[in-house]
C-alpha cells in the first residue's frame, strides 16, 4: 500500500548571491538545501514567537498597574461582591437581612 509523501514542497526564488550563499553555507554545513531552510525556518519561527510573547508581557505589564498577584484574587472578589452588595443594600434593591452570598 502506497504511503503519502510527508512533506509539502516548496519553490522559492531569491537574488542569485543569496542563492550562492545559501548554496555555500549547505556544503559547508554537509546539509541538504531542504535541511538548511527548515533550520532556517525553525530559526525565524521561534524569534517571532518569543518577539510575540515578549510583545504580550509588555502588554500585560500596563494592564496590572497595581500589582495584583493571583494569591490578591480571592480577597479582591470577596471585597467587590461586599461593595455590590452594599450597593444594591443602599439602593434599597436587597433586604439588609438576606444572607450574604459565598
Amino acid at each position: 500500500m502506497p504511503t503519502g509523501r510527508r512533506s509539502r514542497v516548496f519553490t522559492i526564488s531569491m537574488p542569485p548571491e543569496m542563492a550562492a550563499s545559501a548554496e555555500y553555507l549547505a556544503k559547508l554545513e554537509n546539509r541538504s538545501m531542504s535541511e538548511l531552510f527548515r533550520e532556517a525556518f525553525r530559526s525565524y519561527n521561534e524569534r517571532q514567537v518569543a518577539r510575540f510573547f515578549d510583545e504580550m508581557g509588555e502588554y500585560a505589564k500596563t494592564r496590572n498597574p497595581h500589582g495584583y498577584t493571583e494569591e490578591d484574587v480571592p480577597r479582591l472578589v470577596k471585597e467587590v461582591r461586599a461593595a455590590m452588595r452594599a450597593e444594591r443594600e443602599a439602593a434599597g434593591t436587597v433586604s439588609p437581612t438576606r444572607p450574604p452570598s459565598p
